[in-house]
């Protein structure tokens, strides 16, 4: 369907996108439509031409390491010689004297509350609420449909009172280790009752109270006959929900039912990796979603199991402390909102010289807009700020120039400098080793930096794309530049007053399945000196909520503030392999195993515009893909073939092959087009395939590009 546009001013806009912001976005904010396009049009054609230079720079300094390596070919590389290099091209910078980041109004879901941090695809309504409510999230439920739970009914739609039996020997054994009580255990509690401002316990009609008694901080209903005790640790919180005639309460002396676990402290609403949006239409209903959240209006019906369902946004969550007043907890998760990066533009609004306008350009104005209606009401931040992530910036430039963006963006919409936080997403390798700066630049908004191990390998593997054939993806983790590349990041946020004011944060569990191996494994980000890491949904938030019951990371940065940092020289080391010797039998499945996940995250995006699933990768284990993930995987198969480790025809077949897999694991899927019936009709598969061999021309090896392209001719056929 071919775009209508109206003037305005030196634009044209779309006119879906102008009766959006006319009708809805302005519509209370006390902003004119006339004032919103006029300060608007100025505006974007005074940034416009800077972020095109940026774009330009990021260009030229590819092609000046290029060179380099090339020039270089053979040699093993000197770490001190190539760092010289990267300082006289400046694309390594000299790092300033210290300094402490000087952000305000910051809410303490973010500076003072540990906890898991969601990231959800604001395109689609239904999952976005589903993260705004998952700051509160059963306990019981999650461990029982999960696999932290060993039983023969896991999977089973009848309830089996053995594994929930299970689940609440786990829970009462995880209090009797983070909130015991003084003198016996929680496994055979009779009662609970409030006396005198404080938790009174019964077991066998002897009275009990916990160690720390400060950990009980409330209750509903009658002090003798509470329906819900609140429980504090770490600044986070239980509920014990008492509800004697609950079936989960059939077997519990106590009539406990259940036990609600705050979980998603924070969810980044993103309007980027893990959405399809590729033009008006698309950014409209991303753009409408952020502004219902921002309203607290956001609600959604649907069919489940064969019931009309309406979902909209929770209340906060009422209770009364032990002093006897009413107070409430904030019922919902912090949202944030995740604009693209620098590099792509948008067909929704053309400049005066016809181009199309830098799609982060029109997120900045356009979901800050929507958030104006959030600042009146305060339900969202309580301290008056907005929360703005910004992914895939390449250095301090480019970093200062998005404090410039906003800063504009505030001159329009009339408010306080610095009202607009930013979060850098430390997943593009100039950031990395010129991470300092890239704060600096943004210290008076700054709350929040990131690692991103997909992103990040992916453009480890383009910017040093002639050094050699790069090692294999699974190795990735154990080379020397990514430990120093997330140890970095913590150091450096740390050392930049971080604790206690930002958060630092890692990255995603992709297995949302695996909860077992999860629990197991996730702690580590927190032994890392994350106080925020990521997680794929509502249940993986409330299980992970636990690791930070577990440690107080507050206390665990403080002990790692006096490590030795990160040594750059460690994070400029290139992940090349020297002298692969691999069999062809191990070439081929490293091969595979990048197509198969590539494809089968292509085909959905391409056909169907999901830019989010769960993904079955080929031993059919579901991961939870984004676009992230073609990166690394295109990027390295482009590298292999680059230096002769494989060869096109070897992974076109290979391709092939992946796609009657993919083709095979959709098949229930009754929207699904087969890829395998005809490979040169297939636009998906032809997509796929141009990723990795187009892989090296794709600036800085990202995905969107080709991606958009091709999302556009199949929404036009």
């Amino acid at each position: 369907m071919k775009t209508k546009y109206l003037n305005i001013n030196n634009l044209k806009v779309s006119e879906s996108l102008l009766n959006f912001v006319n009708d809805e976005l302005l519509d209370g904010t006390g902003v004119s439509s006339d004032k919103f396009w006029q300060g608007f049009d100025n505006y974007v054609h005074e940034l416009a031409p800077r972020n095109k230079e940026l774009i330009e720079f990021r260009k030229k300094l590819q092609i000046k390491i290029n060179e380099w390596h090339i020039k270089n070919k053979g040699k093993e590389i000197n770490v001190t010689e190539y760092k010289e290099f990267l300082k006289k091209i400046e694309y390594l910078k000299n790092e300033g004297e210290d300094f402490k980041i000087e952000t305000n109004n910051v809410d303490d879901e973010i500076t003072k509350i540990a906890g898991p941090q969601l990231v959800v695809p604001v395109m689609n309504a239904r999952y976005t609420l589903n993260a705004a409510n998952a700051r509160w999230v059963s306990l019981y439920d999650s461990l029982y449909g999960t696999n932290i739970i060993e039983s023969d009914e896991g999977g089973s739609e009848r309830y089996d009172p053995l594994r929930g039996q299970e689940v609440i020997k786990y829970v009462r054994e995880f209090f009797d280790k983070f909130i015991p009580i003084d003198g016996t255990s929680w496994k055979n509690i009779s009662a609970l009752k409030i006396v005198n401002k404080d938790l009174i316990i019964f077991k066998d009609d002897y009275e009990y109270k916990l160690k720390d008694k400060n950990k009980f901080i409330g209750h509903r209903g009658d002090a003798n006959k509470p329906t819900a005790v609140i429980i504090k640790n770490n600044n986070l919180h239980f509920e014990i929900i008492i509800n004697p005639k609950a079936f989960s309460a059939a077997h519990d002396i106590a009539g406990i039912s259940d036990v609600i676990a705050e979980s998603a402290v924070s969810t980044i609403c993103d309007n980027e990796d893990s959405v399809a949006a590729v033009d008006a239409e698309d950014k409209i209903i991303c753009y409408r979603n952020w502004l219902g959240l921002m309203k607290g209006s956001l609600k959604i019906q649907f069919e489940k199991n064969g019931k009309n369902l309406e979902r909209k946004l929770n209340p906060d969550r009422s209770y009364i402390s032990k002093d006897g007043k009413g107070l409430k907890l904030h019922g919902r998760s912090l949202l944030l909102i995740r604009n693209v990066g620098h590099l792509m533009t948008n067909s929704a609004i053309l400049l005066k010289d016809g181009s199309e306008i830098p799609e982060g350009i029109m997120d900045a104005f356009i979901t800050t807009t929507a958030a104006l209606h959030d600042l009146k009401i305060k339900k969202n931040s309580r301290t008056g700020s907005i929360y703005i992530v910004k992914p895939k910036m390449h250095g301090p430039e480019e970093t200062a120039f998005t404090n410039t963006l906003f800063s504009k963006v505030e001159e329009l919409l009339g408010l306080k400098k610095y009202t607009c936080k930013i979060g850098i997403m430390d997943e593009e390798r100039r950031t990395s080793v010129n991470l300092k700066e890239c704060i600096r630049s943004l210290k008076n908004r700054v709350f929040f930096i990131n690692t991103g191990f997909l992103d990040r390998t992916g453009d480890e593997m383009h910017t040093s794309m002639e050094a050699g054939p790069m090692i294999k993806k699974g190795d990735m983790k154990l080379s020397k530049w990514i430990s120093a590349y997330e140890n970095n990041n913590v150091d450096i946020g740390l050392r930049c007053g971080f604790s206690g004011k930002a958060q630092i944060g890692k990255g995603m569990w992709a297995m949302p399945d695996q909860m077992n191996e999860m629990m197991k494994d996730k702690i580590n980000h927190l032994k890392a000196g994350a106080n925020c890491a990521w997680v794929p949904s509502p249940t993986a938030a409330s299980l992970h909520a636990l690791h930070y019951h577990q440690i107080n990371i507050f206390d665990e940065q403080k002990k790692l503030i006096s490590r030795e940092q990160a040594k750059i020289n460690d994070l400029l080391t290139i992940p090349i392999a020297n002298r692969p010797n691999w069999s062809m039998d191990e070439i081929n499945s490293e091969i595979s195993n990048s197509a198969q996940t590539l494809l089968g995250y292509v085909v959905r995006w391409i056909d169907q515009g999901v830019g989010c699933s769960k993904v079955p990768d080929i031993n059919n284990i579901g991961l939870m893909e984004d676009r992230a993930t073609l990166r690394i995987s295109s990027q390295h198969i482009a590298n292999w073939i680059h230096h002769g480790i494989t060869t096109k025809m070897q992974v076109t077949e290979i391709m092939k092959e992946m796609a009657i897999i993919v083709d095979n694991q959709n098949k229930n899927d009754k929207s699904y087009v087969k890829m395998s019936d005809d490979f040169e009709k297939s636009l998906a598969f032809k997509t796929a395939c141009d990723l990795v061999f187009k892989g090296i021309d794709q600036p800085s090896g990202y995905t969107e590009p080709l991606l958009h392209l091709n999302r556009i001719l199949k929404k036009s056929n």
